[in-house]
């Protein structure tokens, strides 16, 4: 529980309305129970002002929300995330190492580490400070997890990667597995020995099930900052840069670089040996086969500015009515011809 005047202190915001009033709890606004709080930043959900129970909204400088407590911030999502903190805080784990872990010799472990049952940590492996490997999982020979890192629950890195400070990654996520290289001869596929490795930046955030290939020579790179979401698969030696948003189903194929702070939607394609410029954002299921300039919105497959696909779009969706009026012109010519 908090009052208002408190978590207005939290998140640096300015109270409109009674500042005693007391909080137990987040909403959505639209299923909001009085007693809690919620937050507005996006125009589509002002319809629910008048109909919410919630007590307080966390809202813009300049929103109106009429009788409803509010505080009053420049950017509502981002403060809205520190309350969600204040009330749902991390679940803290005790250091310690399991006692049906397997651990390795020449392991070097830093200090309250915490390791999970039935974990495996391999030959030479280091585990810097406060880091929490969770049940299931394994790391490498020689691998390295850096400071304050967290694997949860059956996650899987592979000999000699390298995890960076700060770092999540989520359940059944593999990295360090090997790229996808074959050569072919006489109707044979021999596979080309993947002897590189990943390298993941601090401050980097992985979702459950993702992907992540070592390099065949070079490092696979992911990073600092950059966050991926669920399902996502990083081929063999791609450069993702630093602050990339990599969303769900997202596939970026072999030795491609992408730039710093790169926006991916849904179901967006890479193929292999392309860049992709600093500051780009590509549309869902956009499909990306040559190299692109950074700065802009691209969308469609091939993936081409949004604009141009927007009026390429706008054309197809014509064409029914120019097929019709083509076919009335024709008929129009035979007759024509016919009283000629």
């Amino acid at each position: 529980m908090a009052t208002l005047e408190e978590l207005a202190a939290l998140i640096h915001g300015e109270i409109d309305g009674d500042s005693a009033v007391e909080i137990t709890g987040v909403a959505e606004i639209h299923n909001a129970a009085p007693g809690t709080i919620s937050f507005l930043h996006d125009p589509r959900y002002r319809k629910y002002l008048k109909t919410t129970q919630a007590s307080a909204l966390v809202v813009t400088l300049e929103e109106d929300v009429g009788h409803i407590h509010a505080i009053r911030v420049g950017n509502p999502a981002l403060s809205f995330t520190r309350i969600l903190d204040h009330f749902s805080p991390s679940t803290s784990v005790a250091p310690g190492i399991h006692s049906t872990a397997v651990i390795g010799e020449h392991v070097r472990f830093g200090e309250n580490v915490s390791v999970g049952a039935y974990a495996v940590i391999e030959d030479g492996a280091d585990v810097g400070d406060n880091v929490i490997i969770g049940p299931h999982s394994v790391v490498g020979r020689k691998s390295k997890i850096g400071e304050a890192t967290e694997l949860k629950f059956h996650t899987t890195i592979y000999h000699r990667c390298v995890i960076g400070n700060h770092v999540t990654i989520h359940s059944g996520t593999v990295i360090g597995s090997d790229g996808f290289g074959y050569i072919t001869d006489d109707g044979i596929h021999h596979k080309t020995p993947q002897t590189g490795c990943v390298v993941v930046g601090d401050n980097v955030e992985i979702g459950a099930g993702c992907t992540i290939d070592r390099g065949t020579i070079g490092d696979t790179v992911i990073g600092d900052g950059s966050k991926l979401d669920n399902l996502v698969h990083i081929a063999h030696n791609v450069k993702l840069g630093k602050g990339c948003l990599v969303a769900a189903l997202v596939g970026i194929a072999g030795s491609s670089v992408v730039g710093d702070y790169v926006a991916f939607g849904g179901q967006a394609g890479v193929v292999n040996h392309v860049e992709i410029g600093s500051h780009a954002r590509l549309a869902a299921k956009t499909g990306v086969t040559k190299s692109l300039p950074g700065g802009k919105t691209y969308a469609g497959m091939p993936a081409r500015e949004i604009m141009e696909k927007s009026r390429s779009d706008a054309l197809v969706r014509r064409l029914p009515d120019l097929v019709r009026k083509v076919k009335e012109l024709e008929s129009e010519i035979s007759k024509l011809r016919e009283d000629r």
